[in-house]
């Protein structure tokens, strides 16, 4: 008997004219009695992970070179100074506050002259002006005029030397503004050229409301209550001012620097709670000197008080059918 062998054959034969003929192996198969034996897959595996290997690796390559790119562009918009840093006087070196006070002790000499004395403008001009600069900066020595008030308003910084410096004023009864360049160098200032006198802005339009509700009923029971208020709230007497506040609030007064001359009017806005929010206005009696009496017309008016008309919002509260004041503060327009 011919010995078996023990080494697998392998199902394709040599001179076959298709190899893995399917159909007529599993037909010769079942001829001869025997099932068909499937055949592995042979490294077909193996290609689907070389496949994917090379997916991941040009994904890998794709987001590099992506960053790469990206990298420098974003360095650049970063470090350039106009895409995220706005012109004006936050990045420069310019000592903007130095130099309003500077600007504002230059206007209150500039704008105060007098013909009668134009030597003592000439020097106190001298600290803030060039060297071989006309002493009088501009003025042809006749008039007089009389400036206060001075406000800095503004500064425009040309660079880390030169600035533009605005500073208001007020002269008589009418308000101007002072443009002063100014020139800066380690740690010192001169005015750089003739400054300019320019216009200041008028008054904003004042909308008018319409008069408010009132409570009359609660006014007139109010009056004496803050009439009474309002004296022991001039003189500061704590004593004396326990007796109209809300138990455990402390009101402090004026110490008798004005007196209650009237209580010009009371408003309580309509509602019945015992919380309110009123409006009272009262005149003020100040006092000329060390005297607060009120003088006879035939005296001087200047010696006589004079009556400041105030406006207070007070919070009153009603406790044991009695108002008291929770506290006081300047009135809003929209109350009064």
């Amino acid at each position: 008997m011919a010995r078996r062998s023990d080494v697998q054959q392998d199902p394709r034969i040599a001179g076959d004219p298709d190899p893995y003929p399917l159909e007529g192996f599993e037909a010769a198969s079942a001829a001869h009695g025997t099932a068909p034996r499937r055949r592995g897959w042979s490294g077909g595996g193996g290609r689907w992970l070389v496949w994917t290997g090379r997916v991941i690796l040009w994904a890998l390559i794709v987001v590099i070179v992506v960053n790469g790119v990206r990298a420098p562009f974003e360095r650049l918009t970063q470090d350039d100074p106009a895409g995220v840093t706005p012109t004006g006087t936050a990045t420069s070196g310019f000592p903007a506050t130095e130099a309003a006070a500077f600007a504002n002790q230059f206007a209150a000499v500039y704008l105060n002259y007098d013909a009668a004395n134009p030597q003592q403008r000439a020097e106190r001009l001298k600290s803030f002006l060039p060297e071989g600069a006309d002493e009088q900066f501009g003025w042809n020595g006749y008039g007089r005029m009389s400036a206060g008030a001075f406000q800095f308003a503004g500064i425009d910084v040309v660079d880390d030397h030169n600035a533009r410096v605005t500073v208001t004023y007020q002269s008589g009864g009418s308000r101007g503004l002072l443009s002063v360049p100014v020139y800066y160098d380690n740690g010192r200032f001169v005015v750089s050229a003739q400054p300019a006198l320019l216009p200041a802005p008028g008054p904003a339009g004042l909308p008018q409301l319409p008069d408010p509700d009132r409570d009359s009923a609660t006014e007139a029971e109010l009056r004496p209550q803050l009439e009474g208020f309002f004296k022991a709230y001039a003189a500061g007497n704590q004593v004396d001012l326990q007796r109209y506040v809300t138990s455990g609030v402390t009101v402090n007064g004026f110490n008798g620097e004005f007196t209650l001359a009237e209580l010009k009017d009371v408003v309580v806005p309509p509602g019945g709670a015992d919380s309110r929010k009123v409006t009272a206005v009262v005149v003020w009696a100040v006092a000329s000197g060390q005297s607060t009496a009120v003088a006879s017309p035939s005296q001087d008016p200047a010696a006589q008080p004079a009556g400041l008309e105030q406006a207070y919002q007070l919070t009153i509260e009603k406790q044991g059918g009695k108002w008291f004041v929770r506290d006081i503060q300047g009135a809003n327009r929209s109350v009064g």
